[in-house]
């Protein structure tokens, strides 16, 4: 059982990941899919004419700020769009996937944020108005029935708080409590980097392995931007019972067997 996070930036090479997955799970391996869109999420908001914000919290971790427009722009292209379209890579590929977002089924539950602490200009300001929150439960119940039946699952955010509300949360974080939830051996992340650079954004700086306890020495001198929040996905599959994480390459062909293999940055 392997989980496989692969970002929503530019560069993405779906077609490879489609790819991969149709290879393996015809090696019967078990996979479930999750997957991002900011990038294109960015631009139909600024084409609608509200462009994104990004916040960034006093720890220094940064995240799109989402209110209600936000969310349903959000929703649109995430539950739409790319869920939509990455479904269909893999039903032309003979795989059976099912794409669903977090609030569906309750996949993934978890408390809104009540209030939101950013840094701005220097200064700390409070947040109220955001539907941001994290995931706390996942119904692995009925990814399980899935995965029996031989369907892959295409899961996105947003979750659902236990108010009811969909609430925008970390794809990463949310595919590393997918991995604890279905005891995964692998939680495969996959971004348009190779993986956490020494020397941000040069390739050959890559640091190959990283070793648990070190995740946060390398949070805090070598990682930048949403690389941070990788690590914090990682630090938390493994503290939950995954075996490996690897950070690597969605850009190239064969990524996930790529990842697999040790390519990127593995953390144990």
């Amino acid at each position: 059982m392997i989980v496989v996070k692969v970002g929503g930036s530019a560069g993405i090479d779906y077609e490879s990941v489609c790819d991969d997955v149709a290879e393996l799970v015809q090696q019967d391996y078990q996979i479930v899919l999750v997957h991002g869109g900011s990038d294109l999420t960015n631009r139909v908001a600024t084409k609608l004419g509200h462009p994104p914000q990004f916040i960034t919290s006093p720890s220094g971790y940064s995240s799109r700020m989402t209110d209600k427009e936000t969310l349903e722009i959000f929703m649109m292209v995430y539950c739409g769009k790319v869920n939509k379209e990455i479904v269909e890579l893999l039903q032309k590929r003979s795989i059976n996937a099912l794409g669903l977002a977090g609030v569906d089924g309750r996949i993934w539950v978890g408390p809104r944020k009540k209030a939101i602490r950013a840094v701005e200009n220097g200064r700390v300001r409070i947040i109220r108005d955001s539907y941001t929150g994290r995931v706390e439960q996942v119904n692995s119940s009925l990814l399980r029935v899935l995965l029996d039946e031989g369907i892959v699952p295409v899961l996105t955010p947003p979750a659902i708080s236990y108010e009811g509300e969909a609430i925008n949360v970390d794809g990463d974080r949310a595919a590393a409590a997918t991995a604890v939830a279905l005891q995964a051996t692998d939680l495969l992340i996959l971004s348009n980097i190779p993986g956490v650079l020494r020397d941000y954004p040069e390739p050959a700086s890559l640091v190959r392995t990283i070793d648990r306890e070190q995740i946060e020495f390398a949070t805090k001198n070598y990682a930048q931007g949403r690389m941070r929040i990788k690590l914090m996905g990682a630090k938390e599959a493994l503290a939950g019972g995954v075996s490996r994480v690897v950070l690597g390459d969605a850009r190239s062909k064969e990524p996930i067997q790529n990842a697999l293999a040790g390519q990127g940055t593995v953390i144990q």
